[in-house]
């Protein structure tokens, strides 16, 4: 997953952006001429929200306004969730990053690819298991088989996709949803609760409502995610969402998952009582290209260090970047993915952090 910036040239070209405009006035023309229904941002330090703002509407041409309330499907930013409650459990005994799959599910071994024998939670978070790739688009398993109730069809689901072929390219990293399935089944299986559960507890702690699905299924007055062609997403219950539950299909409002990132701030700022800076450090870090549900870069501009994790469920956007050396985030929401919808965010991004990021 490689990061394409937008630079100066480009801003100024498309809003006649000046110093005396606010960010929420460019944010609105970034929004307007990427084609974007509902743009909402923060910028946050470890003790502060700096700006939050919701602007636009959460279904193109209807008239329900956006608010900070406004829930988005965040993709797979779900992992960067689901890598800090594996991590909480790790470091309480529960599971050790080296347990393998099979110690905890050995009944599954038998019928699985003798190649996936020795993989473990770490292969699993940090993308280090060479199972194949899989989404929403992909038309296997079928529904019809995979049956049960929410829990046993993602242990379903596991099961079929252990039984398949490895990768066989040698790779640093294998972009995997599965991986964090069956990292999800693991953390089920050492606590005795469901995915759900352990991400409402995590939540209850830091005063955050995470939530699943679409955000228009429950509530039609709740934002609407688009797609390329800006159609609206119809409310659905859709069962393969649920399969890719811990990998990605959280939803929550920007300034509850600002706090969770704010969070990630104060831990690698040594500012938390949960994990030291040295283990958040390494969960952000620790490893080439993708570690413990976050990548990372170098700005070429400054010198600095972010960490960062794009979420791309097919009809939301949802940037996350962390910078700190600065003691800054940026979070972009968008409810439509699409290829100029996602130039007008990293666009977004850049301007916040030559102006906040400092």
């Amino acid at each position: 997953m490689k990061k394409t910036f937008f630079y100066s040239f480009l801003i100024l070209l498309i809003s006649n952006f000046s110093y005396g405009q606010t960010i929420e006035k460019f944010a609105d023309s970034i929004r307007e001429v990427y084609k974007i229904p509902e743009l909402n941002y923060a910028i946050i330090s470890s003790e502060k929200i700096i700006e939050v703002k919701a602007l636009g509407s959460k279904k193109i041409n209807s008239d329900l306004k956006a608010e900070l309330t406004d829930k988005f499907r965040i993709g797979s930013n779900t992992k960067t969730v689901s890598s800090y409650i594996a991590t909480t459990l790790v470091k309480q005994g529960k599971i050790k990053w080296d347990t393998k799959f099979f110690d905890l599910y050995p009944e599954l071994k038998t019928k699985s690819n003798p190649a996936y024998y020795d993989l473990t939670l770490q292969d699993f978070i940090t993308f280090r298991a060479n199972i194949i790739g899989w989404s929403y688009g992909n038309e296997t398993p079928t529904k019809e088989e995979i049956k049960g109730n929410e829990q046993k069809q993602r242990y379903e689901f596991v099961s079929w996709i252990l039984q398949q072929k490895p990768v066989e390219e040698k790779q640093e990293v294998y972009w995997s949803n599965p991986s964090y399935v069956a990292a999800g089944l693991m953390l089920e299986k050492v606590t005795g609760k469901d995915y759900k559960t352990l991400v409402a507890e995590l939540g209850k702690s830091l005063d955050i409502k995470f939530e699943f699905g679409q955000p228009n299924y429950k509530d039609k007055n709740q934002t609407w995610g688009h797609n390329e062609e800006l159609h609206p997403e119809e409310s659905a219950d859709n069962y393969k969402l649920n399969w890719l539950s811990s990998a990605g299909n959280i939803n929550v409002s920007l300034p509850d998952y600002a706090k969770f990132i704010q969070l990630q701030l104060k831990g690698l700022l040594g500012k938390s009582n949960v994990l030291s800076a040295d283990e958040f450090n390494y969960m952000h870090y620790g490893l080439p290209e993708f570690a413990f549900g976050w990548e990372s870069f170098i700005d070429k501009n400054n010198g600095l260090k972010y960490s960062f994790h794009k979420g791309t469920p097919g009809t939301f956007l949802t940037d996350i970047y962390i910078c700190k050396d600065t003691n800054k985030a940026f979070i972009l929401f968008a409810n439509v993915q699409s290829e100029n919808a996602d130039k007008g965010l990293n666009i977004l991004f850049e301007e916040l952090n030559k102006r906040y990021g400092k």
